[in-house]
């Protein structure tokens, strides 16, 4: 896929020359970053940031006549997260291809990769596996599918948000406890004044994320009908 401004891209620094560090992209471009993108204020010691052969997660500022201009300073902590944990998945999926067809893996990503992510085509062929098949075989996708759905049994996680509902109104317990009965599929835990937590077992930690905060304005929306106060306590 082609860059664009905005994108947020996997680097490895290269070199620092100058005010400039120099990177290559994952995909195998370069790109560079002036110092004055590296961090707000004045740097006085670059290798505090940026070290050589080290990753480093940039925004794309700039394309112009083959030059890519970047940032760091201007990647939020939610998109550095995000996309280690991809590029983690994407490394996890590849090293899976390559136990199942050993040889023939360079040639088989190549494949997949003109139509996305390791990681997505993956995930996709876990409910339809034809195209998979195609490229690798029946009896390899079959072997693929299994090791991924093992490793993601045993991968398991608990997603916890912690939340504050509290009402005047007399027969506010029940009305509270009736709130959280119509919720479905999570678990709810009490601590105290007014303060519960709210959990959600899943193999697939974004997915199991949607579903909480989706079941939370759920809670909201009848708490707010029933004139009760209500927030999600950030940490």
């Amino acid at each position: 896929m082609a860059l664009e401004v905005g994108d947020i891209v996997l680097c490895t620094v290269e070199s620092i020359v100058g005010t400039n560090v120099f990177v290559t992209l994952d995909s195998g471009e370069e790109g560079c970053i002036v110092f004055s993108e590296v961090a707000p204020g004045r740097i006085r010691n670059i290798r505090e940031y940026v070290v050589p052969q080290k990753k480093i997660v940039c925004k794309v500022l700039r394309l112009s006549s083959g030059r890519i201009d970047l940032s760091l300073r201007r990647v939020t902590m939610k998109e550095q997260k995000e996309l280690k944990e991809a590029f983690k998945l994407e490394k996890s999926y590849e090293s899976i291809l390559k136990g199942i067809l050993k040889e023939k893996v360079n040639e088989v990503k190549k494949e997949i990769l003109k139509q996305g992510s390791i990681h997505e085509f993956l995930e996709n062929s876990k409910e339809n596996p034809n195209e998979l098949e195609r490229i690798v075989g029946k009896d390899d996708s079959k072997k693929i599918l299994e090791i991924i759905s093992a490793q993601q049994k045993k991968k398991k996680v608990v997603l916890k948000k912690e939340i504050t509902l509290t009402t005047t109104d007399p027969d506010g317990v029940s009305q509270i406890k009736k709130i959280f009965e119509g919720i479905k599929g999570i678990k709810v835990r009490y601590l105290s004044g007014g303060k519960y937590v709210l959990s959600l077992d899943s193999d697939d930690v974004k997915k199991a994320d949607n579903e909480l905060m989706i079941r939370i304005e759920e809670i909201e929306k009848e708490a707010k009908k029933l004139g009760m106060e209500f927030s999600i306590i950030k940490k």
